[in-house]
């Protein structure tokens, strides 16, 4: 029962987050995931993708209704980054967790302090 209530709640905060701020998928899901359900590093990764589809296709889809969209922008963007998803899955199946654990800490601190300080500065 914990296990299905703490990922209605992530569904929840993921559907939020994503609407509001354009995140979801590797900002809270994975930590989700791994902190609040015990899964493995990989493992939640990879449900994070498969998590974040239908997320991200109803908030572009609302996003563009507000006339936020940049489709040409969004399309390039998904298809350039294909052949990095392509090598990235692969090397977050032969790394290991720990390392796997650590890499996504620190990206998620170097885009925190970043966004900090970039929000900060136009206080």
């Amino acid at each position: 029962m914990h296990d299905a209530l703490v990922a209605i709640a992530l569904g929840f905060a993921g559907g939020l987050a994503s609407g509001m701020l354009g995140i979801g998928g590797g900002a809270l899901f994975v930590p989700g995931l791994v902190i609040f359900l015990d899964v493995a590093q990989v493992r939640a990764e990879a449900t994070s993708l498969l998590a974040i589809v239908p997320v991200a296709i109803v908030g572009a889809l609302q996003q563009r209704r507000y006339g936020n969209l940049r489709v040409r922008e969004a399309l390039l963007l998904g298809l350039l980054a294909l052949p990095g998803v392509l090598i990235g899955t692969g090397l977050a199946n032969v790394v290991s967790e720990h390392a796997l654990a650590i890499a996504f800490a620190g990206v998620q601190v170097v885009f925190a302090i970043g966004l900090a300080r970039r929000a900060l500065g136009r206080v």
